[in-house]
C-alpha cells in the first residue's frame, strides 16, 4: 500500500484527532502525511465566509496549525498542505485514488446522527477508493503496539483489501491483530450439507473456524512477526465486534463498492455509532 495519509481539516476541532492519528500512521509507515482543507463550505463560526481573500488566510492559519501539531508530535514526517476550492467531498474523494488512506474526524457520541446521516464524513466514506479512517473526539492518542481488530465476512479474494490493511498497520506498529468471524445459527450457503439440511452448531463452528484459519493463512505468511488472534463467535456481527474492539487501536471493517454513496450497511453504520476506537472502512469488490 503506498501512497500518503490523507487528513481532512473542515476547521471545526473535530479534525485534532483525525491529524494525531494520521500523523502517527505516517510515521509508522514512512509516509508523507497530506493536510487537506477545502474552501467550501466554511464552518458557521466565519463570519467572513464569503470574503474569498478571508477564506483563503482562515485555511492557511488552520493548515499551518496542524502542519505544526503534527511536526510536534512525530518530528521527522514529512508533511505537505494543500487548500482548494472545491467541495469537501469532491476533493477528498480525489485525492483517495492515490491515498494510501483518508483519515476524517468525527464528533463524540452525543452529535454523531449528524454525522452519520448527511456530512462530508458519510459521504466520503461511501465513495473514497481507499480506506477510510474515522477517528472521535475522544478517543485515546494512538498508542504503541496497538491491537488491530479485523472483521473477516468475506473468506475469498473479496476478503484480501480489508485484511491487507489490518496486517499492514499492525505490522508498521509492531501490534497485534485479532481476526473476528460472527456467525448466527441457520442454514448457510456453504455449509449446508448433501442432503440439504444445515449442519449442527458444532459442525457450523467447526466449519466457520476452519475458513478463517484458511482465510488467514497467506497473511501469517507474509507478516510472521504478527501476532494474530482468531475468534470466531455465534451471534450478530455487530456486537461481536464491539465486544472484541473495546481495547483496540484500530477496527477495520469492509463495505461492499456499488451501493449508494450514503448506504454503508448495517454493520458498517452501527461500528460508526457504537465504536470505541477508530474505524477504518475498507472498500472491497
Amino acid at each position: 500500500m503506498g501512497g500518503s495519509v490523507v487528513v481532512g481539516l473542515d476547521g471545526s476541532g473535530h479534525s485534532d484527532p483525525a491529524v494525531r492519528w494520521g500523523a502517527a500512521e505516517a510515521a509508522a509507515r514512512g509516509l508523507t502525511l497530506h493536510l487537506l482543507h477545502a474552501g467550501n463550505p466554511q464552518p458557521s463560526t466565519v463570519r467572513v465566509a464569503h470574503d474569498s481573500a478571508a477564506r483563503k488566510r482562515y485555511g492557511a492559519e488552520l493548515l499551518a496549525s496542524a502542519e505544526a501539531a503534527a511536526h510536534a508530535w512525530h518530528p521527522g514526517i514529512i508533511v505537505t498542505t494543500e487548500q482548494v476550492p472545491e467541495e469537501a467531498v469532491e476533493a477528498l474523494v480525489d485525492r483517495s485514488g492515490q491515498a494510501a488512506m483518508v483519515v476524517l474526524g468525527s464528533r463524540g457520541h452525543e452529535a454523531i446522527d449528524g454525522f452519520l446521516l448527511g456530512s462530508v464524513s458519510l459521504h466520503v466514506l461511501g465513495r473514497a477508493e481507499c480506506p477510510v479512517v474515522t477517528v472521535r473526539e475522544g478517543q485515546p492518542a494512538p498508542r504503541p503496539r496497538p491491537e488491530v481488530v479485523v472483521g473477516v465476512q468475506d473468506v475469498g479474494p473479496q476478503g484480501e483489501a480489508v485484511l491487507d490493511v489490518a496486517f499492514t498497520v499492525a505490522a508498521a506498529h509492531r501490534g497485534s491483530v485479532r481476526a473476528v468471524r460472527a456467525w448466527e445459527p441457520g442454514v448457510a450457503v456453504d455449509a449446508v450439507s448433501a442432503s440439504g439440511l444445515a449442519p449442527e452448531a458444532g459442525e457450523r463452528e467447526v466449519a466457520e473456524r476452519k475458513a478463517l484459519a484458511d482465510a488467514l493463512g497467506p497473511w501469517r505468511a507474509r507478516f510472521p512477526d504478527v501476532e494474530v488472534t482468531e475468534e470466531v463467535a455465534c451471534g450478530k456481527a455487530v456486537p461481536v465486534l464491539l465486544g472484541a474492539c473495546s481495547r483496540a487501536g484500530l477496527l477495520v471493517i469492509g463495505r461492499r463498492v456499488g451501493r449508494s454513496p450514503t448506504r454503508l450497511g448495517p454493520v458498517v453504520l452501527a461500528v460508526l455509532h457504537h465504536g470505541r476506537c477508530p474505524v477504518a472502512v475498507v472498500p472491497r469488490t
